[in-house]
């Protein structure tokens, strides 16, 4: 891992950023700060084998740490793993998905 994205890989605690996958709520969620705070990413199933992947929230005292890149790598990893098509509503996945243009994410978006 590159030393910049590592040093943005903690939250304010100087935890380790860990994504879980909430699928029954369909959501990516981050705690923060122990569990107290939470950034999360909102996904619907559209039709069988697809996802809106609609809204990501990161609570403005985490905000430009690099945080929302994290949800937004596990969902389009979850859309990749899952062969799964994605709409792509959220605008900061749209701006991650431009900014890491990784061929087999682009396989799975509607454009």
């Amino acid at each position: 891992m590159a030393q910049a994205a590592q040093a943005n890989a903690f939250d304010a605690n100087n935890s380790p950023i860990r994504v879980e996958h909430d699928k029954k709520r369909r959501q990516f969620v981050i705690r923060l700060n122990g569990s107290h705070d939470r950034a999360v990413l909102l996904y619907e199933y559209v039709g069988k084998k697809t996802v809106d992947l609609q809204h990501t929230e990161v609570p403005d005292a985490y905000r430009g740490r690099g945080i929302a890149k994290h949800l937004a790598k596990a969902a389009m990893d979850f859309v990749v793993e899952e062969d799964l098509k994605a709409h792509l509503t959220c605008w900061y996945i749209q701006k991650y998905v431009k900014e890491n243009p990784q061929p087999q994410y682009f396989e799975h978006i509607y454009q």
